[in-house]
Order: structure tokens, then C-alpha cells, then sequence
């Protein structure tokens, strides 16, 4: 879902007033949006990413520009962020927190080829070692105590038949702790549209905005649920084996994560499932909102406990 907060041009001169980054030029609003809103701002001096923030807090913010602030200075490819002229990183517009990061060069593909994946795995697991010098901390605000207090408010929405896959699924996840398992930062939401490619190399990964700590299968899992996911909405297999043999390229799994990977997928799933329910059943008020479908995970899972 879309959810946008007008910017009028004398607001942005007036936010401009405190960066160090020449004279306005040119707003566009940015469409592919799904919780903040986003536009790209020029200025004599280039061309930057504004996000406004719908959910997130102000005092929230420092975490995540501190950390792409973080990858970016340890080689992971992704935007940086701007700082004010007092140094401050995070901001206010329009009655919403706020930030500028650096417009990265790249595009985002819908249909990616083999080669796309392993750098995509690559680059995960260059993030993944790089995250583990971080020193803050965050906690899942969507893992396994939200989706299972979430789930209460779905099922008297849901079918039988749905409802009771979602309930059977999550007290199966429930059940395995995962917590033994090699943890850290995680971007938690590495779909398609959240990386830019140049060519068959990682321009960049974007949107951080639920980036937390986690086990890094789950991360994985995310990843591998959309990059390897097809138009008929089951796991390619070349497309996967090419996204982990990059990330083991980079960061090689145990035998215990090997194992717990399949159970990762099915997990992700739940996550974007919920979520996706969730923003149709109780969509929040916006000037312009567009939600995804949440069959799409459903029926992801579905195959994946019929391998």
C-alpha cells in the first residue's frame, strides 16, 4: 500500500534551508511506496530520495540512517544518508519525520535472471557481516509475538480452510526456537522493488525501515520467497540455488541453518501474509493507497509444505 503526505514546493525550500545542498529545482513523488511516503528531490547540487514517514516515530529514526549510514561506510551497497547542516540525520516535514539519503543509480527488475540473484545473495551476506559491527539494537516488531496477537484479529475475517492454515502454521513456527541460530541485522524486507541493479550487479538495497536484529535465515527466506518466485507463484529452483550459492560465496550457512531454511520460507510467508491481510481488512487513512495481495503468500506456502 501507497500511503502519501503532500509536499507543496515552498515547504520543501523552506526543509532545504537546513542542508547544504544548493538550490531547489524539482519534486516528484516516487509511486512505488508502500509504508512511507517518497519523493526524489533535485537540487543544484544532485538529485536525493525524501521519505516521509506514515508509522515510524521520530526518536525511532536514528537507528536505521545511523545504520545505512553504517553499511554504507563498510561496502554494502545502499543509500547514505544526508545530514543537516547542524549534523543531525533525521528531520521533520509536513508534520512527519523525515530524511534525505543519496539517490542511488540502478533499477529495480521485476523478472531477474540467475546471475542477478547470486549478486543479490552476495550482497545480502556482505550485509549480514558488516551489520554484526553494529553496535545499537533493534527488536522484530513483526516476528512470532506479533503475527501470533495479529492472527487474533484475522481469523473470524478468514475462511475456515485459510484460517486454519494460518493458525497451524504459526503454532508450528511457534514451536521451533531459532533464537540458537546465527543472528544480527537484518533487512527484513528484501523483495524485487527494494533492490536497484546495474546490469547484473547490486546498485544498491533500499528501504531499511525494517531492518532489525534476526536470525539470518529469516532474512534469507524473505529473499528468496520473491527473488526466486515466479509469475506462477512457486520456487524456482536455478534461481535459488543462484541466491545462495552467492551468499555462501560470501558467508557460508552451518548444517543447522541448512536445516531450518525451509522452515524460514514458511515463515516469511506468515509475516507478509499477515501484513498483507492486515493492510486490507484495516487499511490506514491515506490521500492515496494501494494494497497487495495477500493470496499470494498464502498460496507460496501452501506448495511450500506440499515439497
Amino acid at each position: 500500500m501507497s500511503v502519501y503526505t503532500s509536499v507543496s514546493e515552498a515547504q520543501m525550500r523552506s526543509f532545504l534551508s537546513h542542508y547544504d545542498l544548493g538550490e531547489f529545482t524539482n519534486l516528484k513523488g516516487i509511486a512505488q511506496g508502500v509504508t512511507n511516503t517518497n519523493y526524489f528531490v533535485t537540487t543544484t547540487k544532485g538529485r536525493f530520495v525524501l521519505t516521509l514517514f506514515e508509522v515510524l516515530s521520530q526518536d525511532e529514526l536514528p537507528f536505521y540512517l545511523q545504520l545505512m549510514q553504517h553499511l554504507s561506510q563498510n561496502n554494502v551497497a545502499c543509500p547514505k544518508p544526508i545530514a543537516q547542516i547542524n549534523g543531525q540525520l533525521d528531520a521533520n516535514l509536513a508534520g512527519k519525520p523525515a530524511c534525505l539519503v543519496s539517490c542511488l543509480h540502478g533499477a529495480d527488475v521485476a523478472h531477474p535472471t540467475a546471475e542477478q540473484c547470486h549478486s543479490v545473495g552476495k550482497m545480502l551476506a556482505k550485509m549480514h557481516v558488516a551489520g554484526s559491527h553494529f553496535e545499537q539494537h533493534m527488536d522484530n516488531p513483526r516476528g512470532k509475538a506479533w503475527w501470533t496477537k495479529e492472527c487474533e484479529r484475522l481469523l473470524p475475517l478468514m475462511s475456515y480452510v485459510d484460517a486454519t492454515l494460518l493458525k497451524d502454521t504459526i503454532a508450528k513456527l511457534n514451536a521451533h526456537d531459532d533464537s540458537v541460530l546465527p543472528s544480527g541485522i537484518i533487512h527484513a524486507d528484501l523483495f524485487k522493488d527494494n533492490v536497484l541493479l546495474h546490469g547484473d550487479d547490486v546498485a544498491g538495497f533500499i528501504d531499511f525501515y525494517y531492518a532489525c536484529h534476526g536470525n539470518f535465515m529469516y532474512d534469507l527466506a524473505i529473499a528468496l520467497n520473491d527473488w526466486a518466485r515466479t509469475d506462477a507463484n512457486h520456487i524456482d529452483a536455478e534461481f535459488q540455488d543462484a541466491l545462495l550459492a552467492g551468499y555462501m560465496s560470501v558467508r557460508p550457512l552451518s548444517k543447522a541453518e541448512q536445516q531450518y531454511l525451509p522452515l524460514a520460507q514458511e515463515a516469511a510467508c506468515i509475516r507478509f501474509w499477515v501484513s498483507r491481510l492486515l493492510d486490507y481488512h484495516f487499511p490506514p487513512a491515506g490521500e492515496l493507497t494501494f494494497t497487495k495481495n495477500p493470496d499470494v503468500f498464502r498460496d507460496l506456502l501452501l506448495k511450500l509444505q506440499q515439497q
